[in-house]
């Protein structure tokens, strides 16, 4: 028996979706997984306040950087979801006024979650890397782990770990440090 023929996913699949989904093109094929869970929404936003004062808007750091949650990258044939990606500001001016950007972020982060983490670590983890972006963090908020990745001739080698409530210096933000566990939420009783 023949299978069907499938088509690659376009961007009015994506425009399909409800409000409360997100959906990401990778490789042709359509990805969806729902909204953050509060753990996961919680370490993001702290790691935007945290890295926002410092590089973006220059309070306690060097600023430089424009900084955005869940941007929409088109990424050649990919629309991929970040669940934050920073630029260095020059690269990043003047912004763009579509709803999407082409422009490869410097640095970005993924969240990970049951649902996302082979994604980010596979599929996304290689695009990335063909379209230069040259660092990436992988925080996981169950773990409470911190791995800082830097694209080198082309791989991803691992740049510095952390756990728990390890005080975090990492490329490429080493002139700023912060203590990891900011970004979880506390534990009951605590």
């Amino acid at each position: 028996m023949l299978k069907p023929k499938t088509h690659p996913a376009t961007y009015a699949d994506l425009e399909a979706l409800p409000a409360h989904m997100v959906g990401e093109i990778v490789h042709g094929v359509l990805h969806t997984h729902s909204r953050t869970a509060p753990r996961h929404g919680v370490a993001i936003d702290e790691l935007r306040v945290e890295l926002g004062n410092a590089f973006g808007r220059g309070a306690g750091g060097p600023g430089g950087w424009i900084f955005m949650i869940e941007p929409e990258l088109h990424l050649g044939p990919h629309v991929v979801v970040p669940d934050m990606a920073g630029w260095r500001r020059e690269r990043l001016t003047p912004c763009p006024a579509t709803a999407s950007i082409e422009t490869p972020p410097d640095w970005l982060a993924e969240v990970l979650s049951p649902s996302t983490q082979a994604l980010d670590r596979t599929d996304k983890h290689t695009i990335y890397a063909m379209f230069g972006v040259k660092h990436c963090w992988y925080v996981d908020p169950i773990a409470r782990t911190l791995e800082g990745l830097a694209l080198t001739d082309g791989k991803w080698q691992i740049a510095a770990t952390f756990k728990n409530a390890d005080s975090v210096t990492a490329p490429p933000f080493d002139d700023h440090t912060f203590t990891l566990d900011i970004l979880w939420v506390p534990e009951a009783g605590a």
